[in-house]
């Protein structure tokens, strides 16, 4: 009886640390802005760090470092404390973002990834100094790891996504044509090694020479610093300056039917869902539904509603009034869109592996009061949702708010 009533604290104590780690990671996680807080905290964020960045680029002139130094120097300050901060709620949240693994190896594989290591150099070279005063001159090329942290701007924009998925969905081909132009460079570099070496030295020293030359062609730069001076190396150049001119394209087209197939698949999905003007609704009846047994015409349906089909034993059957409704029968229903009554308000929330919610019962969900899970749809199929329910990564979420203006709804 003792160990039992011991453990008890122990549960609550752990149920109470998770509660609030997911309350951190939800208001650390960039774009989660169903409260308040959450949303107040990536302005913060956001403010932050352009002025971190802000006070970087104007401390380089020299009348704002003149007239603004301290100004300058103390933004940096903050900011930056504001950083650290951040990365040690990131660190406690680690169990948060990757729920399968356990405390420890969480927090190895937050601290080690990309964004983890941007988080890191975004605060501690600014104090590095402090410890190593001979490296401050390295520890300030670190800064730029700062401007990295733009991309957690990238989930408010869906343009930004785009971008992302057109680069990922075409990072085949990208990397094919990125394998031709190098191999088509290091070819032409030793090519006018060959032919160039002897008539100017001292310009094409070794095959590095030829790569920069390479590059700067093949690339449509033209620094102009190394040029070929013989005939044989003119003409080589002006074939490899037409093959560069084509490379170069291949990648670009290859991004821009990206962006074409994203657009159209966009404007696809757009104009279907502006020409559903109509819900369709199926539904099973069982033997202990109401409807069994009565006719179409006595089960009171709203005069927006109508039962358009039953599938009953294989057959498909287009009903009337007088139609008599039976055990497993299969209606399907329809009802035109109201667009004048006050909107519902529902969410479908999808749980990804870092979600809060993945492997968390119903029960044990820290949500609004005035917020009702009503189903959640796992492996294509519903499921009517009960407090010991546990949420996994994958699962859809449909949510119910209930405001001011629909309460009479419910």
């Amino acid at each position: 009886m003792t160990d039992t009533k011991g453990s008890k604290p122990g549960k609550s104590l752990g149920r109470d640390v998770n509660r609030v780690r997911a309350k951190i990671f939800n208001m650390v996680s960039t774009g989660v802005v169903d409260e308040p807080i959450n949303r107040l905290y990536d302005i913060i964020s956001i403010v932050a760090l352009v002025l971190n960045l802000f006070a970087a680029f104007a401390i380089t002139f020299d009348y704002m470092e003149e007239h603004y130094k301290g100004l300058l120097l103390t933004i940096e300050a903050v900011t930056v404390f504001f950083f650290a901060v951040d990365y040690v709620l990131r660190l406690f949240t680690a169990k948060a973002l990757y729920p399968k693994l356990s405390e420890s190896q969480s927090l190895v594989k937050y601290i080690f990834s990309f964004a983890g290591i941007i988080d890191l150099l975004s605060f501690l070279p600014y104090y590095l100094p402090v410890f190593f005063p001979m490296g401050s001159a390295v520890f300030r090329l670190f800064r730029v790891a700062r401007i990295l942290r733009l991309f957690r701007i990238n989930s408010y924009y869906d343009q930004l996504n785009v971008i992302a998925e057109v680069i990922v969905s075409k990072k085949q081909q990208l990397m094919a044509s990125v394998f031709i132009i190098l191999i088509l460079m290091m070819a032409s570099s030793l090519c006018m090694y060959s032919v160039e070496h002897d008539a100017q030295p001292e310009i094409f020293q070794n095959a590095f020479s030829g790569i920069w030359w390479a590059t700067s062609t093949l690339l449509t730069v033209g620094y102009g610093d190394i040029y070929p001076v013989t005939i044989t190396g003119k003409i080589l150049g002006i074939i490899i300056s037409f093959l560069g001119v084509g490379m170069v394209a291949i990648p670009t087209g290859i991004i821009s039917a990206g962006f074409v197939e994203q657009y159209q698949r966009l404007k696809t999905v757009g104009t279907f869902a502006e020409e559903e003007n109509i819900h369709f609704i199926r539904v099973r009846l069982s033997d202990r539904d109401g409807w069994v047994g009565k006719k179409i015409s006595e089960i009171g349906l709203p005069k927006d509603i109508m039962i358009v089909a039953i599938q009953r034993r294989g057959e498909t059957i287009i009903p009337r009034g007088s139609a008599v409704l039976e055990k497993n029968d299969l209606i399907v229903m329809c009802a035109e869109k109201t667009k004048e009554i006050q909107p519902i308000a529902l969410k479908d929330i999808t749980i990804g592996e870092g979600h809060s919610w993945n492997g968390v019962a119903i029960k044990d969900l820290d949500i609004s009061r005035q917020s009702f899970i009503f189903m959640i749809r796992r492996d294509g199929k519903a499921m009517i949702p009960n407090g010991n329910l546990i949420i996994r990564a994958g699962d859809s979420v449909l949510l119910y708010e209930k405001h001011v203006n629909n309460q009479n709804l419910v």
